[in-house]
C-alpha cells in the first residue's frame, strides 16, 4: 500500500477510499471505477442500504467479488431499521447484497427515534455472530454520542468534512480524540462545489496538483481520519488515488486555513 495510512476499526487502512452515494444508476462504470481504485489503493469503499435502494451495495459486490479480503467494507443502516432486531436483519440483508459474509465496519445512518441503546444491543449480537467487525455512527455529533450506553464506544463518526464545512474541528473532533472515535470523512470535495475557489486554485498550480487533490490532501491532514470520495470515472478515481501521496506544508495548510477559515462552534452539517 503506498501513502498514508490511518488506524480504523482496527485496522490500518489508506487515508483516503471510496464513497458510493448515488451509485446504482451505471453499474459498468461504477464496478470499473471501484475495481480500479482497490487496483490503486483505495480499498476503503463505503455504501449503505439507502443508496440506490440497495443497489449500490450490489454495484461494490460485484466489484469486490474475488478480493473481498483486499477491501475494507463500510455499510450503514437506515434509522428507521435501528431497532435492536432490525439493525441485524438490515445488516443480514446487506450481506446479502454485497455477496460477502461479514463487514469490516456497519454504521447507523443518522439518528431519528429509535434509541440509541436499541441500536447498539443490535451491533452487539452482529458482533456475537461474526458479521460485523466493528460498529460505528455516522452524522452524530457530540450530544448524540453522549447519548450512546455508558461504556459503548464507536469505532467511528462519519461525517460531512471538507474545506468549506469545518464545524467538527471545534468541538466533535476533540471528543471524538479523547475516546479513540475515527473520523469518516463524506463529500470531502463537496460535490466538487469547492473546486474553483480562487484560493484552493492557486495553492494546487503552485503545487502543480488539482484543486480536488489538494481538497482532499487537506481533508486527511490529520492522522486520524479518512476521506470518502465518490469517482465513477477511472480519470477521476486516478486523480483521487494520487492525493494519496500529497502531504501539504505548512505554507499551504496555512494559506488555505486564511482562505476557508473555521467557523467555530456550529450544529453538524449534513450534505443537501
Amino acid at each position: 500500500m503506498s501513502g498514508r495510512t490511518v488506524r480504523l476499526a482496527g485496522s490500518d487502512v489508506p487515508v483516503i477510499g471510496q464513497g458510493t452515494w448515488r451509485m446504482g444508476t451505471d453499474r459498468t462504470a461504477e464496478v470499473a471505477a471501484l475495481r480500479a481504485g482497490i487496483d490503486l489503493g483505495l480499498t476503503v469503499i463505503d455504501t449503505a442500504e439507502l443508496y440506490a435502494d440497495g443497489a449500490a451495495e450490489e454495484v461494490v459486490g460485484e466489484a469486490v467479488r474475488g478480493r473481498r479480503d483486499e477491501v475494507f467494507l463500510v455499510s450503514k443502516v437506515l434509522p428507521r431499521h435501528a431497532t435492536t432486531d432490525g439493525t441485524v436483519a438490515a445488516c443480514r440483508a446487506s450481506l446479502d447484497r454485497l455477496g460477502t459474509d461479514r463487514l469490516d465496519l456497519y454504521l447507523l445512518h443518522w439518528r431519528r427515534g429509535i434509541p440509541l441503546a436499541e441500536t447498539v444491543a443490535g451491533f452487539e449480537e452482529l458482533l456475537e455472530e461474526g458479521s460485523i467487525r466493528a460498529w460505528g455512527v455516522s452524522n452524530l455529533d457530540v450530544h448524540d454520542l453522549d447519548d450512546l450506553p455508558d461504556g459503548a464506544v464507536p469505532a467511528a463518526d462519519q461525517v460531512l468534512y471538507n474545506l468549506t464545512r469545518r464545524g467538527p474541528e471545534a468541538n466533535l473532533f476533540p471528543r471524538c480524540a479523547r475516546t479513540g472515535v475515527t473520523i469518516m470523512a463524506y463529500s470531502p470535495v463537496e460535490k466538487g462545489r469547492l473546486l474553483d475557489h480562487p484560493d484552493l486554485v492557486r495553492v494546487a498550480a503552485e503545487r502543480g496538483a488539482t484543486p480536488a487533490q489538494v481538497a482532499l490532501a487537506w481533508s486527511v491532514r490529520r492522522d486520524d481520519v479518512v476521506a470518502v470520495p465518490k469517482a465513477v470515472r477511472i480519470a477521476h478515481v486516478e486523480e483521487n488515488a494520487a492525493a494519496l501521496r500529497l502531504e501539504l506544508t505548512a505554507e499551504e495548510l496555512a494559506a488555505l486555513d486564511h482562505a476557508f477559515p473555521a467557523p467555530g462552534v456550529v450544529p453538524l452539517e449534513t450534505l443537501s
